[in-house]
């Protein structure tokens, strides 16, 4: 249940960013949100808006929870349009899918796999 609500207001501070949400998905130690990105927003103000407002609202909707923070740092990547539904299908399917592969090792070797150059020690606070 608090997945569900924290996962539906993401999508509507996203919308109200003017960065309609296709989907918001995810697991215990990470969410995905697959969105279309306003032109007068950048990313890094998005993503922190995000983090901002909803970290807020989880601490207050959710008192057992209260320490809760989201970590400092954030992986942003654009999709086609024509591979919109292989993402969405990989967002609504992240229970199976890391349940054979950590959320660390995937991230891993998706950068790996589109050469971004990275140093462990700043991937994960």
């Amino acid at each position: 249940m608090v997945r569900e609500e924290v996962h539906a207001f993401i999508g509507g501070i996203a919308k109200k960013l003017n960065c309609p949400p296709i989907l918001v998905g995810g697991v215990s130690d990470h969410i995905h949100i697959l969105l279309q990105l306003s032109r007068n927003v950048s990313q890094a103000d998005l993503v922190k808006e995000l983090k901002r407002v909803s970290n807020l609202w989880i601490q207050g909707r959710f008192p057992q929870i209260e320490n809760f923070a989201w970590q400092a740092g954030y992986g942003n990547f654009s999709v086609s349009a024509s591979n919109l539904e292989s993402v969405r299908t990989y967002i609504e399917k992240q229970e199976e899918h890391h349940a054979r592969i950590s959320f660390q090792d995937e991230f891993r070797s998706f950068l790996e796999k589109h050469g971004v150059a990275f140093d462990e020690k700043y991937v994960w606070d």
